[in-house]
């Protein structure tokens, strides 16, 4: 199955759930829900991110979303999740329980 969303309604609004590799309970530290917060919030005011709604529980991520007119939904995600997941990653990394987990 492919990996990449694929979105063939550039209007509509998507529900899109991604998880932590190995479903680690990352995010039951704030430092890491910041992280989301503060990408997704770029994403909303440079990228044309259009969110409705979200939740993140401890492993895994639920959003509502579209994208602004001209924009793709597939390049605000790939670009959303491609930053959080490197800096999640820098965050943790002196986290050894952390970081031998989603090895």
């Amino acid at each position: 199955m492919s990996r990449r969303y694929k979105f063939h309604n550039p209007d509509r609004l998507y529900f899109i759930s991604f998880a932590v590799k190995n479903w680690v309970d990352v995010f039951t530290r704030n430092e890491y829900k910041d992280i989301l917060v503060d990408s997704s919030n770029f994403c909303r005011n440079h990228k044309g991110l259009e969110l409705f709604a979200w939740c993140i529980m401890t492993n895994h991520v639920h959003m509502i979303v579209r994208a602004e007119e001209g924009c793709l939904l597939q390049n605000i995600l790939r670009d959303f999740k491609g930053f959080a997941s490197r800096e999640i990653l820098k965050a943790i990394s002196n986290n050894p329980w952390l970081d031998d987990a989603i090895k």
